[in-house]
């Protein structure tokens, strides 16, 4: 449709084949056979399966901070460089909704995947080191899995003080 009215407005290099629209990175439908993990809040307010043990011996679908942070009624604020949140998953993708405290400023962040870095499991967001910026307010794609699905362990350090951290989500 779009195209045949492009072509009736005087557009003469119009691509009339078909397109297939096929969700990708973020936008891709979860992997519901191996999904084990819930979408996780990380505010206090309805934070839930929060420990305070070390990433290694967490247990599934717990989680904890490590360094300095605030956690607010609907966030945790890493107050320091160095600053790390973890969580033990079990589903293909794992996403991070989070900004900078203070908007205009961008934050560092570095992933690693059961302590080391991603590879070709990284996300959109990050790259094969594990590296990745916020940017602004959104969901970030962190892991993208395309091997066996088994529990691992996330770990995002923050390279900068700053970053607000709202919600886990699997996929």
């Amino acid at each position: 449709m779009i195209q045949q009215l492009l072509a009736e407005a005087g557009h003469a290099d119009i691509d009339r084949s078909v397109v297939s629209i096929e969700p990708q990175g973020a936008e891709a439908a979860a992997d519901w056979r191996t999904l084990q993990s819930p979408e996780t809040y990380v505010g206090r307010a309805l934070a839930e399966r929060f420990t305070s043990h070390e990433p290694a011996s967490l247990r599934l679908n717990q989680w904890t901070l490590v360094g300095d942070w605030t956690q607010h009624d609907e966030s945790a604020l890493a107050n320091r460089s160095g600053s790390r949140i973890a969580y033990r998953f079990h589903a293909r993708d794992v996403h991070l909704i989070m900004g900078s405290a203070a908007h205009e400023k961008s934050v560092r962040f570095r992933v690693l995947i059961d302590g080391q870095s991603p590879g070709a499991a990284h996300g959109l967001d990050v790259d094969g080191a594990g590296n990745g910026t916020i940017s602004g307010p959104r969901m970030y794609q962190l892991i993208r899995q395309s091997g066996p699905i088994a529990d691992r362990l996330i770990e995002i350090e923050f390279l900068d003080p700053g970053a607000e951290v709202y919600d886990f989500t699997f996929g």
